[in-house]
Order: structure tokens, then sequence, then C-alpha cells
């Protein structure tokens, strides 16, 4: 099967596809707010006996364009992904993590049969309390806003990222292939995010969260996965309340994660993917 390089979405977007390569089924990688699809190699290394691995860089990350109208609603990310599955040719097997699990829950609950099964690792889906109350500022958009975006070069980034948190908990393949493919080259001879702060923090304020409630509405076998090392509340307990409200959901503990398990333990996540769709491929 032959992978095109770019797919249109809605509100102008280019998105970039990336072919990790592989044998059997495809295997849709969607990522989280402010990544790529880069850090996901290590993971997708391991799953390539079984599956053909094929990731996206969602609208204003990585590789693809921003929308035109600004707006990062997260309705537009469910766009993406079907835009991409269109390509791929439904069904697929689809992993998301963060918000490309939220991605991932919302293209199959908006367009049943996009998925033959789904692996989430601590998608956000938002319990409606959370939704309801006054608005509040996000911290992590926040936090976003104040990420530095500019390095003298990549081995700076790579040095400054593996020292602290909370990048500093990837696995070294995991960050490197982040700084590799998260980095645009200045013409100044230094390098900046391609996801730029004030596009993530925008992703983080963004509305059209799911609620778990939405997944009542996602009919096929889902696994659920969430970490353990984490304080919350945060994406781990919206989780274990979300999961009950999947009609065919398991719920999959992962007690040495954090938020960010699939960079901490690549191969790790790879063997409860390749558990999870077992199952499935027959």
């Amino acid at each position: 099967m032959t992978i095109p390089q770019t797919v249109r979405s809605t509100d102008g977007v280019e998105l970039a596809l990336h072919d990790f390569g592989g044998e059997g089924p495809v295997l849709f990688v969607c990522h989280a707010t402010g990544f790529c699809a880069g850090p996901y190699r290590p993971m997708a290394a391991r799953l390539l006996d079984r599956y053909h691995v094929v990731a996206l860089d969602f609208r204003g990350h990585g590789d693809s364009t921003a929308p035109e109208s600004g707006d990062f609603d997260w309705e537009g990310m469910i766009d993406d992904v079907l835009a991409v599955a269109d390509v791929l040719g439904r069904p697929v097997f689809g992993f998301g993590h963060s918000m490309g699990g939220a991605a991932v829950l919302g293209a199959e609950r908006r367009s049943p049969g996009t998925f033959r099964s789904a692996f989430v690792f601590e998608p956000i889906v938002i319990p409606a309390e959370f939704v309801n109350h006054a608005p509040q500022p996000n911290p992590l958009a926040e936090s976003a806003r104040r990420r530095r975006p500019t390095f003298p070069s990549r081995p700076d980034a790579l040095a400054r990222y593996a020292s602290r948190p909370p990048l500093g908990v990837f696995r070294s393949d995991a960050l490197a292939a982040y700084v590799d493919g998260g980095f645009a080259d200045t013409p100044g001879g230094e390098v900046t995010l391609k996801c730029l702060p004030e596009v993530e923090a925008a992703v983080f304020d963004a509305t059209g969260k799911p609620t778990p409630q939405h997944l009542s509405e996602v009919k096929v076998p889902v696994t659920l996965a969430i970490g353990h090392r984490d304080p919350g509340p945060g994406p781990a307990e919206f989780g274990r309340i979300a999961a009950p409200f999947l009609p065919d959901g398991t719920l999959l503990d992962c007690p040495t994660l954090g938020h960010f398990g699939p960079f901490q333990d690549p191969d790790l996540v790879a063997d409860e993917i390749i558990t999870a769709f077992a199952s499935v491929e027959v």
C-alpha cells in the first residue's frame, strides 16, 4: 500500500503523513498535543512485524499546516483523523495518545466503522462537572505559552529536555526522535519548535473535548490505558471515569507509566497494543 505524504483536511489544512513501514493491517497513530509523529517511532518499531504503521501530524503540529481560520477546536482534530482514514481505507486499527486518543474516539463516534479497534492511552475525556464549571485559566495552556521555542541546535534542545521534567522521563530514542522531528531549522542557524507555544496553548484552550457520555456511541472494541505516575486530577483519573461508558471497553492499568507512557516505555505500550488487538485480528 502506498501512503501519500500529505492529505487535505478541513479549514485549508494540509496534513503530513509518516509511513513507518511494516507488514499487515494498517495501524494509524495519532499523537498528543504539542508533539508530532516522530517520537512514536520507537513504539512503532516493535509493531512492524504485525502492522503497517502510519502516523499523522495534526493541524498546526509537525509538518502539517495550521487551519486558515486559526480555530483549533477539537472537532477539527476529528476532521484530520477522518481525512486520513479515508485515504488509508476504513476500517483500520487506531492508536491515540492524549489528544490523539480523544480524536480517535471522536472519529469513531462521528463516523462508525472508521476503526476495527482502538487503543487509547490516557485520552483527554473531560468529565461533565469539569466542563460545566465557570471558566478558569488552563494551567497546561499557561505552561505551553512559557515554553522556550528556539535553541542554538538540536543537541542543545536534546540536552535541555533530557535534564529536566517533564520530557526527561522519555526513553532516549523517543526523546531524540521528538527533537529530530519536532524542530525546524531557522535561516539564522538555530532550531525552533514546529508546534509553536501559542499554537500548543490554543489547542489546550480549545473547545470540542469529549465527555464520558459521548463514549457510549463508540461501539468498537476499545482498550483505554492509564498510568499511575502523575498527580491528579488529570487524564488517568478521567480515564477511569470514562472507561465504563464504552460499550466494548477495557480499562488497562499501567502502574509504571505516567501520561507520557508511550515515550517512557515504548516497548511496553507496543506489547499491550499487540495483546489488545490480537483477538480482533481473527
